[in-house]
């Protein structure tokens, strides 16, 4: 009788875990379309790697929290960010509690990929975040006590010529703000959405 309960248990655990397993495997991309002033970026997002940070990310997408804001900081050679200020110039106060950072994920700050921007405390990403323009290979995780580095979550897929007009935009000093490589002319995130979901193959292989 024992063993009988015992093989139960054992093959309710099997089943588990391959149940576990495949909802693994079906985890899916996320397309996001950002329409801009100065045209359209298609995103996918990586949540399989990043599943904290694009989970996070989504709720502002969805909340229409990126609507209207711009990229505020924009340095050619290296990165344009978003996700913290309007058009007016004022900062726009994340909705959500900052997240775990997930740049552990041996994704790297390549050219065309998307980070979360964050302070100097490497758990306080929250909406803002980047565009690299650059091989960004400093930006990655180290180790957890010195180098914790920039969570990459996805990339842009469709539109790089957009963000090769956008990290040349001429900038100055915004002096509202006190902040520097603030672009003269607003460059402005009109709408974001989810458009499509696509089965992850192979991350690997993006």
């Amino acid at each position: 009788m024992i063993k009988k309960i015992l093989m139960v248990i054992m093959m309710i655990s099997i089943v588990a875990i391959i149940m576990a397993k495949g909802e693994e495997e079906n985890m899916e991309n996320v397309r996001v379309l950002m329409k801009t002033n100065m045209g359209d970026i298609e995103l996918e997002l990586w949540p399989e790697a990043s599943p904290i940070t694009v989970e996070n990310f989504l709720k502002y997408v969805n909340d229409g929290f990126y609507d209207g804001v711009v990229f505020h900081r924009i340095i050619d050679g290296f990165m344009i960010q978003t996700g913290g200020f309007g058009e007016d110039g004022i900062r726009r106060p994340a909705t959500y509690k900052e997240i775990q950072n997930e740049a552990d994920n041996k994704l790297s700050n390549e050219i065309g990929t998307l980070a979360m921007a964050r302070t100097n405390a490497p758990h306080s990403a929250s909406s803002q975040f980047f565009i690299n323009v650059k091989d960004n290979a400093f930006l990655d995780f180290k180790d957890k006590k010195m180098g914790w580095g920039y969570c990459v979550f996805g990339k842009v897929t469709k539109g790089m010529d957009v963000v090769n007009m956008i990290k040349v935009a001429p900038t100055h000093v915004n002096q509202k703000m006190r902040m520097q490589d603030w672009p003269i002319d607003d460059v402005i995130i009109l709408k974001m959405e989810v458009i499509e979901k696509n089965t992850v193959d192979n991350l690997e292989d993006n």
